[in-house]
Formats: C-alpha cells, structure tokens, sequence
C-alpha cells in the first residue's frame, strides 16, 4: 500500500481549505435564495433529501421563514440544525405526497440509480420537486466536475460515485420519475472568477419541477 507524502497531504488540506474558505459560503447564499425564488407561494412543508447538517434549509428559511423544512440523509450528522430522519438510501421513510415540495441540492449525482432516488422524490411530494445538480454534456464537462467534487466531499468522506448525467438524460430522467419542468435557473453565479468560468455556468441546472397529477 502505498503512503502519502506529507507534501501531499499538506497540498490537500491547502485545497480543501481555500475551497471552503472561498467557494462554500457564497456557494450556500446564491443556491438558497435562488431556491427561495423558485418555491411557489402557498407552500408550507419541505423535505430537503440528503440535507446533511441543514445548512442549506437554514439559509432558505431566512428568505422563507413560512416554510417548514425537515430532512432525511443517509448519515445523520452528530449536529443538525433540522430534524433529519434516517433514509436507507432505497426508500424514504414517508408516505406519498407527504410533503408540499422536496429539494435536493447536489446530492443525485452522488447516488448509485440518481433515477431511482429522483422517482423517491417525486413519490414523497404533492406537487414540487426541486433540484439542483452536476449537467456533464461532454469528457470536459465530467473532468471538471470530478475535480470539483474530489475537492469539496473527499475530506469528508462522501462517496463519489460521479454519476452525472447530461442535460437530455436529465431531461429523461423527470420523465421517468413523472415531472415536468416548470422553470429553472441556468447560470446560478456560484463562484467568483476565476473560478466561475472553470467551474460554474453550464455545468450546473436548479429546476422546479411539477409533478405530472400532483394536487
């Protein structure tokens, strides 16, 4: 087996640092208040699937105070700023239509069937799913994004499957899971240049989506 050199690893908590320090906070800011922007007026139950620590949903209720927010990951947090519930990463542990609307914020492209968690999403909501996730239409696109994601999630031991999906599969995959897209959101501003040029733009795609005979 072979070991790191402490230059690697130096190199690699330099990496995580600056990514944080520069990319996470403002990364959270323009992804929850465009969600904010999305939800349509008259909803009141969310639940944010792979919420992780419910960073995301405290930001989102500070433009949306009115919404309740719940989560359900596959690894509950020692410390979570929402309720989160346990989720076998197969079936979530709720009855259909059970809540208003349901997020999911880059967690798709993580899982083993990104389709079949979507159509779990969709089963669960009323009416509104909300996603925002990876679009790889190409090698440069995928070599981009694994990049992205080995420096954000490595550190923390997320899995990285990188199974990215391209905007025509994506556009499958809401058919699939019995959506149709309502608006979405192209060019988020998640970085600041130089970074967005490399890393942001097309590579990402926020979608509110309605459920085909939601209420």
């Amino acid at each position: 087996m072979l070991m790191k050199s402490s230059s690697d690893i130096k190199s690699e908590n330099m990496a995580v640092r600056l990514h944080r320090r520069t990319i996470m906070g403002r990364r959270v800011r323009q992804i929850s208040e465009n969600i904010s922007s999305l939800f349509p007026a008259g909803i009141s139950t969310v639940l944010d699937v792979g919420a992780g620590t419910g960073e995301m949903a405290v930001a989102i209720n500070q433009y949306r105070q009115e919404l309740k927010i719940m989560g359900a990951d596959v690894y509950i947090r020692p410390k979570t700023f929402i309720p989160v519930e346990k989720y076998d990463g197969s079936r979530l542990p709720f009855e259909d239509g059970a809540f208003d609307a349901v997020m999911t914020v880059d967690v798709l492209h993580h899982c083993n069937d990104p389709v079949a968690t979507l159509k779990e999403c969709s089963r669960v909501a009323r009416k509104w799913v909300v996603v925002k996730d990876h679009i790889s239409n190409n090698w440069w696109d995928a070599k981009r994004l694994r990049f992205m994601d080995w420096v954000g999630n490595r550190a923390h031991g997320v899995v990285l499957p990188y199974n990215y999906l391209s905007a025509l599969e994506w556009d499958d995959a809401f058919s699939e899971a019995g959506l149709e897209l309502d608006s979405q959101v192209c060019q988020i501003g998640l970085y600041p240049q130089p970074f967005e040029f490399l890393f942001g733009g097309s590579l990402h795609g926020l979608y509110l989506l309605r459920k085909i005979g939601g209420c």
